[in-house]
């Protein structure tokens, strides 16, 4: 693939070595629909076989980063084979390429982070975020495990008690108590966000390329150590799209109540 075959994922060069990408999408909040989301883990080895790009800084358009999955897109997983299927296999095109690529990752959310926008950013190897912006990863709240990228990086950033908290409870933290507990690498007043990972980014341009991508390389290896704990996730977030749970979960959401899951009941 080349940088102009991309949909809802803009390239732009704001200075050199550095490629901005934003996600575009911004009347729905940049929420991932089907072409969105394998966007989101095919972009990553076409920046790393790019020669003018060193860095890579990864924002949203408007006012959100990723608001989560688009409905469509979730309703369509919901006992069907084939789309699950394919979901499992962005999922994982999306948690490894980004550990795979080479160059550094910066992520700049500038606002509402959910799902696959709680995965990129917090798989970048730097991420800046909004004080006030709002970050949940919901699929306990949809009936399902978190197992799109939690499990393989939360502990390793914030330790396995606040993990476990925040992925069991579906709760949102802002981005101040994120950089507070360890989740994020720097929180920032809204309207530096961007401008703060550009300088990030540039300043790494211009730094030791080789030892820059062999450092990352290198603690990158925690997070691949995690690879069976991720994969174990993973399937068991799909085995979640057959259940009962999630087709409540799902009309919950989309009638903005508390959802009344079936294996609660059953209890």
């Amino acid at each position: 693939m080349k940088f102009d075959d991309f949909e809802h994922l803009v390239m732009t060069r704001p200075s050199p070595g550095v490629l901005l990408i934003t996600i575009s999408r911004p009347d729905q909040l940049n929420a991932a629909n089907r072409k969105l989301h394998a966007e989101l883990g095919q972009i990553w080895p076409v920046v790393d076989a790019d020669p003018e790009s060193q860095v890579a800084v990864i924002t949203g358009a408007g006012k959100a980063f990723v608001a989560g999955g688009d409905i469509d897109l979730l309703r369509a997983q919901i006992n069907s084979y084939q789309e699950v299927k394919t979901l499992s296999e962005e999922v994982a095109s999306m948690v490894y390429n980004m550990i795979d690529c080479d160059k550094p990752v910066i992520s700049a959310i500038n606002g509402l982070a959910v799902g696959p926008g709680m995965a990129v950013g917090l798989l970048a190897d730097i991420s800046v975020v909004a004080e006030d912006a709002r970050l949940m990863d919901g699929h306990t709240k949809l009936g399902v495990a978190a197992g799109d990228h939690a499990a393989i990086i939360w502990p390793l950033l914030c330790g396995m008690a606040k993990a476990k908290y925040y992925l069991l409870t579906s709760k949102f933290l802002t981005g101040a108590e994120a950089e507070r507990i360890g989740l994020v690498s720097l929180s920032v007043p809204t309207d530096q966000v961007l401008s703060t990972a550009l300088e990030i980014g540039a300043d790494l341009a211009s730094g030791p390329q080789q030892a820059l991508r062999w450092t990352k390389r290198s603690l990158n290896h925690w997070v691949r150590a995690a690879a069976p704990t991720f994969e174990a996730s993973l399937a068991y977030e799909m085995l979640g799209f057959f259940s009962d749970d999630v087709v409540e979960g799902e009309r919950a959401i989309s009638e903005r109540r508390r959802p009344h899951f079936p294996s609660a009941e059953d209890q």
